[in-house]
């Protein structure tokens, strides 16, 4: 592992010079809705190629020698694009944990970034991925007690799909946890992840963890969680990621959903 006493830390002008990163890449956005009163939660910031390719396409060239600064750019093209695209509401974005910085240090270039776009900083929520093993949980724990002093949302990313779990809320309490599609696929007809999934949405609301469901795909799915508690979705059954565009939600969804009342999620 590289030293972290060895980077200078990026500033946000900095991050918009690829030829330094040597990787071209751009943001689609999926909308995260909320079901209770019809509007749009937020967008979550996803990468892609210049021409709309796959994520993995441009994370596949991520290393030990760019990872720094390719976490430092991302978080800059997500705040210059959701400006430009004049998003409203919360923008999410994927920091990579192992990425090696100081957390006073790395965030730089994101205040510089939401300073000259006049982004404020109580729209951005950063996720953790669940699945990427972290090195240091108490470096993690760090990074996320310094972005709760500049007023950033703290979420867990594709909870229950990873290696961290529970341990994870054991030790840190993010302000959100996002339920990987793994766990809410079929989960109105399956009683297996209906029981684990009923299970998390309970620790979450006795720890006051607002909860996101992900990868949802059907009206069922999008109900049984409803009546659960679960007011905040994310998937294809509302809308898909749109490349450098806010996607909307079409007006046949809300009327799919309208007359369910879904308990609020506290």
């Amino acid at each position: 592992m590289i030293d972290v006493v060895s980077f200078s830390s990026v500033g946000c002008k900095d991050c918009r010079d690829k030829t330094k990163l040597g990787i071209e890449f751009t943001m689609a956005f999926q909308p995260i809705v909320d079901i209770s009163n019809k509007t749009i939660f937020g967008y979550e910031a996803l990468v892609r190629g210049p021409n709309n390719e796959g994520a993995f396409s441009i994370l596949s060239q991520v290393n030990d020698s760019n990872r720094y600064r390719f976490d430092q750019a991302i978080r800059v093209k997500a705040i210059d694009l959701a400006k430009k695209l004049n998003l409203q509401g919360m923008l999410s974005i994927n920091f990579l944990p192992n990425a090696v910085y100081k957390p006073e240090t790395c965030i730089r270039a994101t205040l510089e970034a939401a300073a000259e776009m006049d982004f404020p900083t109580d729209r951005i929520m950063f996720e953790v991925t669940e699945g990427e093993k972290v090195i240091d949980n108490d470096h993690l724990r760090n990074i996320f007690k310094e972005y709760k002093k500049h007023r950033f949302t703290t979420a867990i990313d594709d909870f229950g799909a990873g290696y961290a779990g529970l341990n994870l809320l054991a030790d840190w309490q993010p302000d959100i946890i996002k339920l990987d599609m793994s766990l809410t696929r079929n989960v109105n007809s399956d009683n297996v992840r209906r029981a684990l999934v009923f299970g998390i949405i309970s620790i979450c609301k006795q720890l006051n963890i607002k909860v996101i469901a992900e990868g949802i795909e059907t009206k069922e799915e999008c109900l049984t969680l409803a009546d659960e508690g679960v007011t905040l979705f994310q998937g294809y059954f509302f809308a898909r990621p749109g490349f450098e565009m806010l996607p909307t939600i079409p007006d046949e969804i809300w009327l799919l959903v309208k007359n369910r009342r879904a308990k609020v999620n506290r």
